[in-house]
């Protein structure tokens, strides 16, 4: 068998193209729910918690150039200077998308388990097991 036939051959099996679907599917699901986290979620608990925009809450480690007398104004203006900053906000911001995502991850794998739990227990009613196939022929024997 040629290389190229090895390789097309694990390409079309079917976990691969699984994988490769389900890759798609969560790089898209990530974007909504980075948009739903940055746009939905934090603004009103940062309006709860006084105003804070997270994607701004950052700490300044070293000053950029020009230093600037009262801090920076936004994440983007210390940045732009140069300064060395510990995004906090947005580690918040990611931790929650995580969060979210593990979340909706879990409920669609439950989801799927418990249909796979009852695709079983309906095959393991159809077909009876040794035992009742045992207690079968003793209760035939007997009956004779």
């Amino acid at each position: 068998m040629s290389i190229k036939q090895e390789f097309k051959d694990f390409i079309m099996r079917g976990n691969v193209v699984d994988l490769a679907v389900g890759m798609v599917v969560g790089t898209a699901f990530s974007g909504i729910v980075k948009s739903l986290v940055d746009d939905v979620i934090m603004p009103p608990i940062g309006l709860l918690l006084g105003g804070v925009d997270f994607s701004n809450l950052f700490l300044t480690l070293k000053d950029g150039v020009p230093a600037p007398e009262a801090g920076y104004a936004t994440l983007e203006a210390a940045k732009a200077a140069g300064a060395v900053t510990v995004n906090v906000g947005l580690f918040i911001n990611s931790v929650i998308s995580f969060l979210i995502i593990a979340a909706a991850i879990f409920a669609v794998v439950k989801a799927l388990n418990t249909l796979k739990r009852k695709e079983e227990v309906a095959e393991a009613a159809e077909e009876p097991g040794e035992d009742v196939l045992l207690l079968r022929e003793i209760r035939d024997a007997l009956k004779k």
